[in-house]
């Protein structure tokens, strides 16, 4: 499926364009965040274009449905490096996507930076991905603090076995031991969840922490709401809420938080939440949410870079590598660590019955 969102009369000319191409989930597991996402970086280009572009050069935004599929990741990128001759190139959802497009022949020998991917940060060759968002242990840390501090110490943890969910459970049981605090006990995501759950209810668990993904986390939470109603449950900002009360049920989501990576996408505190909340009205015809604001912040950061570049300042790793902070309105974007992550903004948010985070 290709989905090609153009901001630009038809009728001009590559010179006066700039192409921003991106293979992404619109229709598979991870599809309402995708389509999110996408929403929110359609939105910030739209109000840039209207206002004549950057530089006079209008943004051609591309997007092409991967469904999820790790291998469609790759080969859609291919195309829109090869075919559609784009001048950035944005992340996909999940590290299986993110490695694939970098590992696609096509990427390696371009001298593209894949940026902002929707998947925890991990090293990459080379430097050729740059992500917009925190990592996952950063967000994690952050959960553990905020239930340190209010006194909850004990803490079971529910783990879906993959490579990087294991590096991060390292990371998190050496925080907890750092903090004081007690492991109540771990489960994995598995055919006896219904038995694993029952099990870490009865551990005493104040709050409990999932690594896991966004279907992982739901057998989980239904399973567990049988035998525990309160307790909390905590999950990162990856965790595709829409999917997680479908699956789990509304009430099953009462006492969930979860860490969110951008401030309370329906504040106008700051001039980003503004500018997100005014542009969602004029262009869109959807509500706002975290992932659309995280959206419109990608895209703002990246006009940023484009601007930049322009001015002989340097591209995406120039960027990165200088740590050079970028100003996109009440937030800071800067390269901070090897891993190239660009924001260490983390929020904590309450999922409440109607579906809404209250922050």
């Amino acid at each position: 499926m290709r989905i090609c969102v153009t901001l630009l009369a038809t009728s001009a000319t590559a010179y006066a364009q700039i192409v921003v191409g991106h293979a992404i989930d619109l229709s598979g597991p991870n599809g309402a965040i995708g389509r999110d996402y996408v929403a929110g970086i359609t939105t910030y280009f739209d109000s840039v274009n209207v206002k004549g572009g950057i530089n006079g050069k209008k943004i051609v935004y591309t997007v092409r449905d991967d469904r999820g599929v790790a291998a469609d990741s790759a080969r859609l990128a291919t195309s829109l490096i090869q075919q559609d001759r784009v001048g950035y190139l944005l992340g996909a959802i999940g590290p299986e996507s993110t490695q694939a497009i970098l590992a696609a022949p096509a990427f390696a020998d371009s001298r593209h930076v894949l940026f902002a991917p929707l998947t925890d940060a991990f090293a990459a060759p080379r430097g050729r991905v740059i992500f917009w968002r925190p990592s996952m242990e950063h967000e994690c840390q952050f959960i553990l603090a905020y239930f340190d501090k209010l006194g909850l110490k004990k803490v079971g943890i529910v783990l879906q076995d993959t490579p990087q969910n294991q590096k991060t459970y390292k990371m998190v049981t050496d925080e907890l031991r750092k903090r004081g605090m007690t492991l109540a006990g771990t489960v994995r995501v598995s055919p006896n969840i219904d038995a694993d759950a029952r099990q870490l209810s009865a551990s005493g668990a104040k709050v409990v922490l999932m690594i896991a993904d966004t279907i992982g986390a739901s057998q989980f939470l239904k399973a567990f709401r049988k035998h525990d109603a309160s307790t909390f449950v905590a999950g990162t900002s990856l965790i595709n809420l829409a999917t997680l009360s479908e699956i789990a049920g509304a009430r099953a989501t009462e006492w969930t938080v979860f860490s969110q990576v951008v401030p309370n996408p329906g504040s106008t505190a700051s001039v980003l939440q503004s500018e997100h909340i005014d542009m969602m009205k004029k262009f869109r015809d959807e509500p706002v949410s975290a992932i659309t604001l995280e959206g419109f912040a990608v895209a703002k950061t990246l006009v940023k870079v484009i601007q930049m570049e322009a001015a002989g300042k340097g591209g995406l790793q120039t960027v990165a590598a200088s740590r050079t902070p970028i100003d996109i309105g009440g937030m800071t974007i800067q390269s901070s660590d090897r891993k190239s992550t660009m924001s260490e903004f983390v929020d904590i948010a309450l999922f409440k019955r109607d579906g809404r985070l209250m922050y």
